[in-house]
């Protein structure tokens, strides 16, 4: 767009925000632009300036405007395949770490009309049983477009919407009445549908399974941290997310770890302290978009760190332990969020407990010298660190605990005690060696951040054509709805032609219609059988020119008076021959062919044969 069409999409987007409450930015810009021009030109304006006048004066364009933006691609069953796997595979984990009569509730986000809450209502029913799902089974369906949760609600679909429903499901939850299909009104109670703006609506609680396919898609990567963040608070420990095929999560691990990425189905990593969670929900205020970037940042740092760290909580519990740390300790992510004290870490190599104890009581550092770490054939010499945390109001909340590799300084210590001669070689030797293995360390650090932004673009590419496939559905289905309009018109047009034909073919007269050029339209059997010349052969000829035995030139006349309203009608008697050679009187009647405004269009003869006896000639 030019420099003034930027600014007019700005002015409309403002608008939009101010009148209803519609926060375009944290839709991506190339997918809300391509969606509103289409809006534009749809009713009949060129540019968005143009339009925000339309839309000003004329309030009831805001819902179209929004079903055009908000795209309602869904349908039941949508990816099979990835169906087939929660059905197989993952419902029955997750029902079976259920304990029994616990409520199971499901969120189903951008659900549009309804189909994906549907759906997981049938796939359920089919692992439990329709009895317990109404009893232990609550799905929430929510999306920001009110018509849409107004169809999910009224639960009826086309036959084509059903279509992907296995023949078996179909016959068993849904009810035929006419050409629609309703689904089974037993099971509809377990569902509830409302309207939710996932950027601004407080998020549903106490969720075990979310379903948010192909949504997270259509907004920036600043707006999907904060819904994921707020989708994380959602969910209860070990809950599941299932995404669509287009989305991914390689940039929130802290908070979701995959499970099976094929079908994009993630776990929830275990759960932060309630204040941090609280902390991290607050994050996502629009206000602070930037937030998640820098929780990411801290992240990478405090991972990148080459010395091993960990955090204890003041209470005890392991907060966090960055990459080298846990590869040399053998700390999981699982163990975050354990007592520290259970660990193994917390006393191998060395005893820390005792460390920790003093360092909170005296508020001062503990080192730790010469700790023998021995993994394997690798042994490695520690210098440890147990550091007070404190808080702004200096009071101990955490402990940091740091492993200071000393193994090399120690062999060159006892190398120095052995030849002293030697200490200014080895020493340039070992300053190139760190040189050369920071050096490697920045290209690699590089190389991976590199390779991370290549892959969120190819990420982001991948979810924009997901976009533009699912516009061209919406699109496709369109043309298939007006399409099988014409055909139907066709088929009645048919109908009626062939309706025509038989009332033509029935008369015992020769019926002849013709235009205000004299070329024929009609010439039916009778006329055909009587001067032997095919419909197909007179169509649009000049009736005048026409040899076929009768003196059609008397016909001029006539034709010409009832053609300009002079006459009604007129009835002539001619002399001819018929194809047979046979002498004959035709009664010939002209009335005029008139058209729904009464003008008339043309004429219809009619003839009828009368004998003429033997020996008598025209």
């Amino acid at each position: 767009m030019t420099q003034p069409q930027l600014d007019h999409f700005e002015q409309l987007l403002e608008y939009l925000q101010e009148s209803r409450g519609f926060d375009g930015s944290a839709y991506k810009r190339p997918s809300l632009e391509r969606r509103m021009r289409k809006r534009v030109e749809a009713v009949g304006v060129t540019t968005f300036e143009e339009y925000l006048d339309y839309l000003q004066v004329h309030p009831d364009e805001f819902s179209a405007l929004f079903n055009t933006v908000l795209i309602n691609v869904t349908g039941f069953f949508r990816d099979a395949d990835a169906w087939a796997y929660l059905q197989s595979a993952a419902l029955p984990r997750i029902l079976a770490d259920r304990k029994s009569g616990d409520p199971l509730r499901v969120w189903s986000a951008g659900c549009a009309s309804g189909q994906e809450a549907y759906t997981i209502l049938m796939v359920l029913a089919e692992l439990m049983g329709s009895e317990a799902v109404r009893d232990e089974v609550k799905v929430y369906g929510t999306d920001a477009d009110e018509e849409a949760l107004n169809e999910a609600r009224a639960a009826t679909y086309s036959a084509k919407q059903v279509e992907d429903v296995p023949p078996a499901l179909l016959e068993k939850y849904f009810d035929q009445t006419g050409a629609s299909y309703v689904f089974k009104r037993e099971l509809r109670r377990s569902v509830i549908f409302g309207k939710h703006d996932l950027l601004q609506d407080a998020p549903i609680s106490r969720i075990d399974l979310l379903l948010c396919r192909n949504t997270l898609m259509y907004f920036n990567p600043e707006a999907q941290a904060r819904i994921l963040s707020r989708f994380y608070f959602s969910l209860k420990p070990g809950a599941h997310i299932f995404l669509g095929r287009a989305e991914m999560l390689f940039s929130h691990g802290a908070m979701f770890a995959p499970v099976d990425l094929k079908h994009r189905l993630y776990r929830v990593v275990g759960k932060r302290h309630q204040r941090e969670r609280a902390l991290l929900l607050g994050q996502t205020g629009l206000g602070e978009a930037a937030a998640p970037l820098r929780a990411r940042l801290r992240d990478a740092a405090f991972e990148e760190t080459r010395a091993p760290q960990i955090i204890v909580e003041r209470t005890g519990v392991l907060v966090s332990a960055n990459a080298p740390a846990r590869h040399r300790f053998g700390i999981n992510v699982g163990d975050m969020g354990r007592r520290f004290q259970d660990l193994d870490v917390s006393y191998r190599p060395t005893e820390l407990r005792a460390a920790m104890s003093q360092a909170v009581e005296g508020r001062f550092e503990v080192a730790i010298r010469d700790v023998e770490s021995i993994v394997g054939s690798d042994k490695r010499i520690y210098d440890v660190a147990v550091v007070p945390l404190l808080d702004e109001d200096q009071s101990v909340i955490g402990t940091r605990i740091t492993y200071e590799d000393v193994t090399e300084l120690r062999s060159l210590q006892t190398q120095l005690q052995q030849s002293r001669h030697d200490l200014e070689t080895a020493y340039e030797e070992l300053q190139s060696t760190n040189e050369e293995l920071e050096t490697t360390n920045e290209e690699l650090q590089s190389t991976v951040e590199e390779l991370e932004t290549t892959n969120e673009e190819l990420q982001s590419t991948n979810e924009e054509l997901e976009t533009m496939n699912e516009e061209l559905q919406s699109t496709n289905e369109e043309l298939h709805s007006r399409n099988d309009e014409l055909r139907s018109r066709s088929t009645e047009l048919n109908a009626a032609n062939a309706y025509l034909e038989s009332v033509f073919a029935s008369l015992r007269s020769a019926v002849i219609v013709i235009d205000k050029d004299f070329r024929i339209d009609v010439w039916n059997e009778k006329s055909a059988d009587l001067w032997g010349l095919r419909p197909d052969e007179v169509q649009r000829a000049h009736l005048l020119d026409l040899d076929i035995g009768l003196a059609l030139a008397d016909l001029r006349q006539p034709i010409r008076e009832v053609l300009s309203g002079a006459a009604e009608s007129r009835e002539l008697l001619l002399a001819g021959t018929n194809r047979r050679g046979k002498a004959i009187s035709c009664r010939v009647s002209i009335g005029p062919l008139r058209q729904l405004d009464r003008s008339i269009g043309g004429v219809i003869l009619l003839i009828e044969e009368q004998s003429v006896p033997d020996g008598v000639r025209s």
